[in-house]
């Protein structure tokens, strides 16, 4: 690189959000660290360096060769409204009339380091809030009839901009009414529907007029960015310090979890080892209702305070003091003050982790040892690893010392899940498939120049050579897909699970903008662009990119058929091919084992009742979430819920994405028991073949 940065190549997921009112953080980390202020007030003179800085680096170094130019541009006003409105409730169609006539524009404003117009439309989009959150909290109380065959139109994608207020408060009347069903069909009464309601709608209100200025440029430059593809963004300074957190495993705060619910901060998982595990009183439930910093502190109050802005005032060094206005879940009216010293907390529950399970009968009449190896994500400690930090944080460092104790335990065969595991580091990926396979290439990588480089197995031999499966589902992305493809090129082992992985196949560099503008080492932290500047493929030559990596032995799951593939998102790069690598192969995996793997795990799934009840849930699962439309009238609605709440559906399989407070692998579940019968099968028809040996 000839320019003054600190890029870090990374391969992480760009998985889609999902919109909804729970919202999860850890305290200390993983979400933006802003402070609480007001609407964002104008451009400063560093966010328009960043501008110019940002454009400069997508011209010049991004994978595609794409210029800024006026398709981006349009592009970036399509992201931009989407991120904002995505369901269509806000603007008028006259507003984004309006901003259109400047969608040629973007590409030359930003290129001079105008980002004036995100502020335009931004002030435009919270007068619009106003005006229908007052809209929706007036139809709260108005008596809905709900025996009216009416609909609401669910899907962002075909939905309409209002034209007039007439029409705007009409579908603020339909989507209240829906909302009022969704509460009543949880059992609320509707007058503890109506208030919850209130809360929500003046909490959606307040917490957009918190937008930092950060916020904002983080918003807009991403909109512009991600035209180029979907996993190029920009990151503020806040994102970035969470990044490096999520990658390093580690973090200053008292070791908690909080859910944003409809205003209220609550405490979704305490972290086991952390400062309030240690304290004892905070427990899962309880609502935070203000902070104070040090002994003395004022308390302030953080109702209706957007949750990164709350985790800014819990965040601090170790060995600082904070002070916690909690209302406890068991008693809501002992309102208490409860005083935690912070400290160093590991993520330990987002590292590697292993359980060996006894399953099956050998020969001998003993169980096969089955060892499981969780993996959430492929993550580094990248300023312990630039500081030449020997111990740093790694997961191939995790892997093999958990491979050794497999070894040591004389396990039979090991189990690599990649379920829900979204990539990180494309070195940690390279390395640790290294620990599979004795020599070789894991991936290749492409340009912009069009000249294809190998990214070898950095050191000879095998950890553990024996039999092998890797777990995906469709949320497997990038540095799970680099691993779980060189092993099925290599014919090491066997990948079960989803049809195919997510499908990202690009490889992101992070540039420092400190760095980049003022070319100091004692910079200030701008934030970081994620750019990419590679596309990965296969040692055989198969990109993953849109396509993801396939399953020899699928088993049925909800996961499968969400729209969070690669392929789904706006603006994806295309599938491509290059030539194949000479490697090794194993021949762990031929097509007639696979085919009577196929075939033994059809039978036991024909003949299970539980999987039978899963393929009706995603049979109905495939019929709702297509609709266009959702009915506002209660008996029907009532009725279809009773079969499946689609929207429920998604959202549960996007919680369990994001939760990392699950067992490393349960036993009892009927889909890891049938990964298991699987295993065992596989083992059976090994027989004695079970050494990975090169060919």
């Amino acid at each position: 690189m000839n320019h003054a940065t600190l890029p870090r190549s990374c391969a992480a997921a760009c998985i889609r959000p999902l919109a909804a009112t729970l919202l999860f953080c850890v305290l200390g980390g993983l979400c933006w660290s802003t402070q609480a202020e007001a609407r964002p007030t104008k451009p400063s003179a560093t966010d328009r360096q960043i501008a110019v800085a940002v454009s400069i680096l997508l011209e010049r170094q991004h994978l595609t060769g794409h210029d800024m130019d006026d398709e981006i541009s349009e592009r970036g006003l399509h992201s931009l409204l989407k991120t904002l409105d995505p369901l269509k409730l806000y603007f008028y169609q006259q507003d984004v009339d309006e901003f259109s006539t400047s969608k040629h524009d973007l590409d030359e404003m930003v290129k001079r380091g105008d980002i004036r117009f995100a502020y335009v439309i931004f002030d435009r989009f919270l007068t619009r809030v106003g005006e229908r959150i007052q809209i929706a909290v007036a139809e709260v109380d108005v008596e809905h009839d709900f025996t009216l065959d009416e609909e609401m139109i669910r899907d962002g994608d075909f939905a309409k901009y209002a034209t007039t207020p007439d029409e705007a408060k009409d579908k603020w009347r339909r989507r209240v009414k829906f909302e009022m069903l969704s509460q009543l069909a949880d059992d609320l009464t509707p007058e503890e529907a109506r208030k919850k309601l209130r809360r929500r709608y003046t909490s959606i209100g307040k917490r957009w007029e918190q937008t930092s200025n950060d916020e904002l440029l983080e918003m807009y430059l991403t909109s512009l960015t991600t035209g180029f593809d979907p996993h190029t963004t920009y990151m503020s300074p806040g994102t970035l310090d969470n990044f490096e957190i999520i990658m390093g495993l580690k973090l200053d705060g008292i070791g908690a979890s909080l859910r944003s619910e409809d205003g209220y901060t609550k405490v979704h998982q305490i972290i086991v080892g952390g400062a309030a595990d240690q304290d004892g009183r905070l427990k899962e439930g309880d609502e935070i209702t203000g902070v104070g910093q040090g002994e003395e502190g004022e308390i302030e109050d953080i109702v209706d305070m957007k949750l990164n802005d709350v985790v800014s005032k819990i965040r601090g060094k170790r060995g600082t003091i904070v002070r916690l206005e909690v209302r406890p879940v068991e008693n809501p009216k002992d309102r208490k003050v409860l005083v935690i010293t912070r400290q160093e907390i590991k993520l330990t529950e987002s590292e590697a982790r292993s359980v060996v399970i006894p399953w099956g009968t050998k020969p001998n009449g003993q169980p096969y040892q089955v060892g499981i190896l969780a993996l959430p994500s492929f993550y580094m400690d990248m300023k312990a690893a630039r500081n030449r930090d020997p111990n740093y944080k790694s997961t191939t460092r995790d892997v093999r010392r958990l491979l050794t104790e497999f070894n040591q335990q004389q396990v039979d065969a090991v189990v690599v899940d990649l379920r829900f595991n979204g990539g990180g580091s494309l070195t940690e990926a390279v390395n640790m498939t290294g620990l599979f396979i004795d020599k070789g290439p894991v991936v290749q990588v492409k340009g912009p120049d069009g000249r294809s480089q190998p990214f070898v197995d950095p050191e000879a031999g095998m950890v553990w050579s024996g039999p092998l499966m890797v777990l995906t589902n469709k949320f497997s992305a990038s540095a799970s897909e680099i691993f779980a493809g060189a092993i099925k090129d290599y014919d090491r082992g066997l990948v079960v699970g989803d049809d195919a992985t997510h499908g990202k196949g690009t490889v992101q560099q992070l540039y420092d903008l400190g760095n980049a503008i003022f070319r100091i080492a004692q910079k200030k932290n701008l934030g970081a662009l994620k750019l990419t500047i590679q596309q990965f493929y296969r040692p055989d030559g198969a990109s993953t990119q849109n396509r993801g990596v396939t399953a020899d032995v699928i088993i049925p799951s909800l996961t499968s058929h969400l729209d969070v593939g690669e392929s789904d998102l706006d603006f994806a790069l295309a599938f491509d091919q290059i030539a194949a690598l000479r490697h090794d192969e194993y021949e762990m995996v031929d097509a007639n084992i696979v085919g009577q793997l196929r075939s033994a795990s059809k039978e036991r799934i024909d003949r299970s009742e539980k999987f039978t009840r899963d393929l009706r849930r995603i049979a109905k699962y495939e019929e709702q979430k297509d609709r266009q439309t959702v009915t506002l009238n209660q008996a029907k609605f009532l009725a279809e819920r009773e079969e499946l709440d689609a929207d429920k559906e998604q959202k549960d399989a996007f919680e369990e994405a994001a939760d990392t407070d699950r067992p490393v692998f349960d036993a009892e579940n009927h889909y890891n028991i049938e990964a298991l019968e699987i295993m065992v099968d596989y083992l059976k028809l090994l027989k004695d073949n079970r050494v990975a040996i090169a060919k």
